[in-house]
């Protein structure tokens, strides 16, 4: 990985390791971080909190950095998403009611660990 790169997560929170995210801001092989999602977000981002002590340390610690950004998974309260939210949600409801196949269902491949 290049130095100074900018990580962006807009998917999951677990997706990261958080403490080695802040390794990498206090050395500069990140320079900047952007989040949209945290792992403990639903202890963080969907009530109002401003007159409270925050108790997640991890997440008090990425606050520091000048060159974080982190925007409470604000992308899914638009009204474009949550309308393709219910539609989807419709979508599938309809097809499984109807027994036919189910376009969004999530396929697993299986992982085979070679030793």
């Amino acid at each position: 990985m290049q130095p100074d790169v900018m990580l962006i997560n807009t998917s999951r929170g677990g997706l990261v390791d958080t403490i080695a995210v802040i390794e990498g801001l206090k050395s500069g092989q990140i320079g900047y971080l952007g989040l949209d999602v945290y792992e403990q977000e639903a202890d963080l981002f969907f009530e109002n909190l401003s007159d409270q002590v925050i108790q997640d340390d991890v997440f008090q610690r990425l606050l520091t950095f000048p060159n974080v950004l982190i925007t409470g998974h604000q992308a899914f309260f638009t009204r474009n998403a949550l309308r393709k939210i219910a539609e989807v949600t419709i979508a599938n409801i309809s097809e499984f009611a109807a027994g036919q196949p189910l376009s969004h269902a999530v396929k697993s491949e299986q992982m085979v660990i070679k030793q």
